[in-house]
């Protein structure tokens, strides 16, 4: 070969190998964030638990940064509306489970959001529970691919009819799709589909498990693992608690070794966190603890350390963060948008509102870093906000609980020795920063959160009692609550978008379920599914004799309930404009009782 020839060959080789690697290093990273449900700090073998099977997580620990005092909201929706937008959950609305409180409001922008704007695949694969209506719907507000369950959990009100947790139907970017599996299976499986098709791209994968949330329904081979330990070292209800959780470790594992496989293990930023402290893990009997909850007192929806101090793992071996590092800094849920903003070089969402949150890199960049911040975590779960009400106030090692009590969890993990009276310096201070914070987060207080009525998107539009401001009663938030006929009365906020006739329908069951609504359904029972925590009861026949419907002021227009109707059905003219609809069923004594189901379309 000519010598000059040879030297022109090598030289664009060298060319296109400098090229290719060039192409593979600005590659942003991808994103992937598990996030489980209801599993609390001590609900992991390598945070101290001695009973519970999770190697994987384990390994995954052994192999990470890890957070030592992470801070979420005590309960599900909170958590996930700060983690989404790096802001209070009371500022952003969503300070219930349930009630017309748990709907992100449609200004505040989002993590997908975020990552959409940069150039990233965007998908979403579980659990949302920020609403199901559109403007607050997960592919409303970023996700570009969804795979997701309705409401906070499987068989909750806005879910699919009859879901049991196997072989269930969850919507597929909004359309209900039938899937084979269990829930946790089925959600990682699509996580999976998702990432692989995204492989030569950055991407950003958020799987929210419903798992381990109750109902404790989980495979027969999970629960078996567990199912001979003594009664007096777990419970039933937790053998079926630390099942779940296994399952999910062990579909954690399949997750690490596709990324392994598709050769992006590398440069993926890989974090594990939970939502809230555990709803089963430990618990008293007989004055025995059994489980293991770390040392600290409280459990989910509790504010104390342990409704809301959580396990946060972060992996990502391209940008050296790797090896096995503990953080000792007191960070939360709000500090993970910006914290990815700033590892993946991308910019915030545009019209984004002051964050609450700020980044964790410099932590990572240097674990000795010391910090001197106050935040604020709390479980209100009720329709109007009160002041104090289930706080936490923290600074470093300093709690103040509920503005009165004050421990120093470094030398009083488990919060027994108030020591207001001999640091009062320190308990006004952060009894000032808790006055701060307040008049930030209440502003809104008093403006609900308005659904669209009337959407060519949306048309005709679904609204459960899962979102209904009730104002006697209970919460239907669930189907067994359905079933039961569980009496709750109250409106639900909605925005008449366009001057128009409507046809409004109401029905004790939702139109999937093809059921009338005096029907008696039958139960659904282990042994129909194996796995089942316990049977689910039958429907009972709620003997309703009219229904009525309401909006604003208007006179209230009331129909009969005939024989074997599937819904009662109104037709009107609405005015445009925000208003509260009432939309309730009669029954035989004259009880009101919201119609758990409303379908609303404009024709």
């Amino acid at each position: 070969m000519n010598f000059i020839k040879y030297i022109a060959i090598v030289s664009l080789a060298f060319v296109s190998c400098a090229k290719s690697n060039t192409k593979t290093e600005s590659k942003k990273p991808n994103v992937i964030l598990v996030l489980t449900d209801d599993q609390g700090y001590g609900d992991v073998g390598a945070l101290g638990n001695k009973v519970i099977k999770t190697p994987n997580i384990d390994t995954f620990h052994n192999e990470s940064y890890r957070f030592t005092d992470f801070h979420v909201g005590p309960t599900c929706a909170p958590t996930r509306s700060g983690l989404m937008t790096g802001r209070y959950a009371n500022e952003v609305g969503v300070w219930h489970t349930v009630g017309g409180w748990s709907l992100l409001r449609e200004n505040e922008k989002t993590m997908a959001d975020m990552f959409t704007e940069n150039g990233y695949a965007t998908g979403g694969f579980g659990k949302w529970h920020l609403g199901d209506n559109h403007d607050f719907k997960p592919e409303n507000r970023g996700f570009q691919e969804t795979v997701m369950h309705g409401g906070g959990g499987v068989y909750q009100t806005p879910d699919y009819w009859g879901n049991t947790y196997f072989n269930d139907t969850y919507f597929h970017n909004g359309k209900p799709q039938k899937y084979e599996g269990y829930c946790t299976d089925v959600f990682f499986n699509e996580a999976t589909r998702f990432i692989t098709e995204n492989k030569n791209k950055p991407f950003f994968c958020y799987i929210a498990t419903n798992a381990p949330h109750g109902p404790y329904n989980v495979p027969v081979e999970y629960y078996n693992m567990y199912k001979d330990i003594d009664e007096n070292t777990l419970t039933d209800k937790q053998k079926r608690f630390y099942g779940m959780i296994t399952n999910m470790d062990d579909n954690f594992g399949k997750l690490r070794e596709t990324l392994k496989k598709l050769k992006i293990a590398d440069n993926t930023i890989l974090i594990y966190m939970t939502d809230n402290g555990t709803a089963a893990g430990h618990v008293s009997k007989k004055g025995k603890e059994l489980g293991y909850n770390a040392g600290m007192k409280g459990h989910k929806g509790s504010e104390f350390e342990g409704g809301h101090r959580v396990p946060f793992f972060i992996y990502w071996k391209d940008g050296k963060i790797t090896g096995g590092t503990d953080i000792n800094e007191m960070t939360a849920n709000l500090d993970i948008m910006p914290t990815l903003a700033e590892l993946c070089g991308i910019s915030l969402p545009k019209d984004h509102l002051p964050l609450a949150g700020k980044s964790l890199v410099p932590l990572i960049k240097k674990p000795e870093t010391k910090w001197d911040r106050m935040l604020v975590t709390d479980s209100q779960r009720i329709q109007h906000p009160k002041k104090w009400k289930s706080s936490s106030v923290m600074q470093g090692k300093w709690r103040l609980v509920n503005g009165k009590q004050l421990f120093n969890v470094e030398s009083d993990k488990g919060q027994n020795n108030n020591v207001a009276k001999q640091f009062p310096e320190q308990l006004e201070k952060m009894k000032t920063f808790y006055n701060q914070w307040w008049e930030r987060v209440s502003v809104k207080f008093n403006e609900e959160v308005y659904i669209k009525v009337g959407l060519s998107q949306e048309n005709p539009i679904t609204l459960t009692a899962h979102d209904i401001h009730v104002t006697e009663g209970k919460y239907p938030w669930n189907q067994v609550y359905v079933r039961l006929g569980e009496r709750g009365v109250g409106h639900w906020s909605v925005d008449i978008t366009e001057d128009a006739e409507y046809k409004v329908s109401l029905r004790r069951y939702p139109i999937e379920s093809g059921l009338k609504i005096n029907d008696e359904t039958p139960a659904i029972t282990q042994k129909e599914v194996p796995g089942l925590e316990n049977d689910i009861p039958a429907g009972k026949n709620l003997n309703y004799k009219k229904a009525t419907i309401q909006f604003g002021n208007n006179n209230s227009l009331t129909a009969p309930v005939k024989d074997n109707a599937l819904s009662v059905d109104f037709t009107l003219k609405l005015d445009k404009g925000r208003t509260n609809f009432n939309a309730n069923f009669v029954n035989q004594d004259g009880e009101p009782n919201v119609a758990y189901y409303v379908y609303i379309e404009k024709l």
